[in-house]
Parts: C-alpha cells; sequence; structure tokens
C-alpha cells in the first residue's frame, strides 16, 4: 500500500459537506458587505449581505465580530471561486418559522418590532420570518395613517399560519380587544354616579364627545359640556384632551357624563346677586322678535323684552340691539324655581315709568323651541 502524500492527508482531515447541510464556523473576516467563516472544510464559508439579512444596505461590521460563532446552511459547496456559499438570513427563517408554527399552535404573544409599513397593514419580522398584520388587525379602531408604527415593538398573536402559501397573518386588535374587556370589567367594578374622573377625548362629534375613562367611553353631551351654551362641542374640545368629569349616569354598559359640576352652578347664590332692583351687565346672545336674552353669566340668562328696551316704540329688538353688544339694565323679576329673570333698559332711563307690565314669556321654553 503505498503512502499518501501530505496533500492527501490534509484533505482526509477535513470534514465533507453537502449542499443543505448545517454548518457552524467561527468568524474570521468581517467586511461591510460580507462574513468569512472557518467552518472546518478546507474552504472557508461565505455568507453575503443578501444572505444574512432583508435589509438592504446594512453595514455587516456593526453587527458581527471576529470571533463570534454562528450557524449557517450551505448553498453550494464550491461557488465557482473555490469557497462555500453560505446563507443564514434562510436557516433563520426555518427556525422563525417553526418558531411562528408553536405560537400560532400556543396562542403566544409575540413582540417583534415593525419593520415595514404599508397601505395595507403592517411587515414584522420574526427569526427573519416575515408576519404580515392586516390594517384592520392592527388597531381596535380605525387608524388611517400606520406610519407611527414604524420602528415601534408591538405584541401580537399569530391568527394564521400557512407558510407554503407564504400567508402568516399577525394579529394585535384581539389583544387589545381582550385587555380592553378586562380594565372595563375593573372599571365598572369601580365606579359609581357621582364620581368624579379624569378622561381623554377620545372622538368629537356635532352633539358630544366621547371620554376614554380608561376601560370604556363615556359620552359628554353637548348640553353637559358647560352651565353655558355651547354652540359646537368642535370649539372647545380637541382630540387628545384631558377633561375633568363626573358620572351622572350609568346604564348597562353606557356612561353618561357631565361637566356641570353642582358646586360651579351659576344659580348658586343667584337671589343675591340679581334681585329685583340691582343693576346688572350683560351680553346680548340671542334675539327674538318680542325681546332679547342677555347673558348675565354662563348659564344666566335673562329676558329683556322689546318693551323694556327704550322709552321709545321700538318694533324689534334687532332694530336698536345686536348680538355680543354689552348692555346694562335694571332687574326687574327674578323666579328662582323656574330659573327666570326680567330685565329692563328703560326702568335706568325714568325710574318712574317702568312699564310693571313686564311680558311674562318663559324663558326656557323660548330657548329650547330654538
Amino acid at each position: 500500500m503505498s503512502e499518501m502524500s501530505f496533500e492527501q492527508m490534509l484533505e482526509e482531515s477535513f470534514k465533507t459537506i453537502r449542499n443543505g447541510e448545517v454548518v457552524e464556523g467561527t468568524v474570521i473576516d468581517v467586511k461591510p458587505d460580507e462574513i468569512v467563516l472557518n467552518i472546518g472544510y478546507k474552504s472557508d464559508g461565505i455568507i453575503t449581505r443578501s444572505e444574512y439579512t432583508n435589509e438592504a444596505n446594512v453595514d455587516l461590521t456593526t453587527m458581527v465580530s471576529v470571533g463570534d460563532t454562528m450557524e449557517a446552511k450551505v448553498l453550494k459547496v464550491n461557488d465557482g471561486e473555490g469557497q462555500v456559499l453560505l446563507t443564514y438570513k434562510r436557516l433563520a427563517a426555518e427556525k422563525g418559522s417553526k418558531r411562528l408554527e408553536e405560537a400560532f399552535e400556543n396562542r403566544e404573544v409575540l413582540t417583534a418590532k415593525v419593520a415595514q409599513v404599508l397601505d395595507g397593514g403592517l411587515c414584522v419580522n420574526v427569526d427573519e420570518t416575515r408576519v404580515f398584520i392586516p390594517a384592520s388587525l392592527v388597531s381596535d379602531s380605525y387608524e388611517k395613517d400606520l406610519s407611527k408604527y414604524k420602528d415601534q415593538e408591538i405584541e401580537f398573536v399569530i391568527s394564521e399560519f400557512n407558510p407554503k402559501r407564504r400567508r402568516i397573518i399577525g394579529d394585535r386588535k384581539q389583544l387589545l380587544v381582550a385587555k380592553k374587556m378586562e380594565q372595563q370589567k375593573e372599571l365598572f367594578a369601580r365606579i359609581k354616579i357621582g364620581d368624579v374622573l379624569e378622561g381623554t377625548v377620545k372622538n368629537v362629534t356635532d352633539f358630544g364627545a366621547f371620554i376614554d375613562l380608561g376601560g370604556a367611553d363615556g359620552l359628554l353631551h353637548i348640553s353637559e359640556m358647560s352651565w353655558g351654551r355651547v354652540e359646537s362641542p368642535k370649539k372647545v374640545f380637541s382630540v387628545g384632551d384631558s377633561v375633568r368629569v363626573f358620572i351622572k349616569d350609568i346604564n348597562e354598559n353606557k356612561i353618561a357624563l357631565s361637566m356641570k359640576f353642582p358646586a360651579e352652578n351659576p344659580w348658586n347664590g343667584a337671589a343675591e346677586k340679581f334681585a329685583v332692583g340691582n343693576v346688572v351687565d350683560g351680553k346680548v346672545a340671542r334675539m327674538t322678535d318680542f325681546g332679547a336674552f342677555v347673558e348675565l353669566a354662563p348659564g344666566v340668562d335673562a329676558l329683556l323684552h322689546v318693551s323694556q328696551i327704550s322709552k321709545e316704540h321700538v318694533e324689534k329688538p334687532s332694530d336698536v340691539l345686536k348680538v355680543g353688544q354689552e348692555i346694562t339694565a335694571k332687574i326687574v323679576d327674578f323666579n328662582e324655581d323656574e330659573k327666570k329673570i326680567s330685565l329692563s333698559m328703560k326702568a335706568l332711563l325714568d325710574p318712574e315709568e317702568t312699564d310693571a307690565d313686564v311680558a311674562d314669556v318663559d324663558i326656557e321654553a323660548v330657548a329650547n323651541e330654538e
């Protein structure tokens, strides 16, 4: 038997590898676009940037260091230049796919950073495996702009797993719904009518604002926003505003809110402030053919009848007054029970000739008609 040459013995000392085999190696060199591994074979293993990650233009020197050990999969034993072409990302993807399959079966909650924002949803990578979260499953409410999620870490579950069709779907919405249900249960267990809460404006409509109370939304109706008149909720509140409210009513899972705190009722002490004979200043709030309603304080309107505007005959209040105008008048009638106050400007002009027959108009009825 002939003796083997040194080259033959060296050749025999190296392990054999095949395409598709998983090998472990030590990083002996790193370039921005290439990693060189010693895999115990006669040739070094090469992992290109595109076979390391799906991220474009990444500098591999910032991700891998000489001396690191890593596993990779053999793509080609000889890449044409005597080197072994390896892939790291495909092996990671296979492991990631297995990981996601187990997460799908166990309903495990996963956490990953949003890698890409698309028109139809978000993409995240779990061990180099792509998971798509449709826009409808990103949140428990409609979100027009998903760009705020870019590079954010989010939690989700796998709701569909079909790697053969490259269809792995994530769902964040069901986690938010479940969390909100738990918060809602806790909220309703501790709140009662009359409680004062801090909330955040979630949505504003023409008839009111929905306030997030931390587990459930409450409705703050336009009529409960102020003791004074509110023309439009959108002029008062913006989404995200913090508000202090109290619970006016609870009906099953519906919460009615109010900002008309009893202690701030403008009619408190009104008998003294608006006693008959007092001279007051006010602002014309609105007008009818029979008179003008004057705001003496937010939530306190008084009627200035057309016959009490001037000593001269006035056909319509709008002939001599305008909305927003500041006036001074004398209180000639006060009814606290019915929340009625009557004014007279004529009484200040000639106190001796004040018309005692101030028109008895139901202020609340007129206000409701308007």
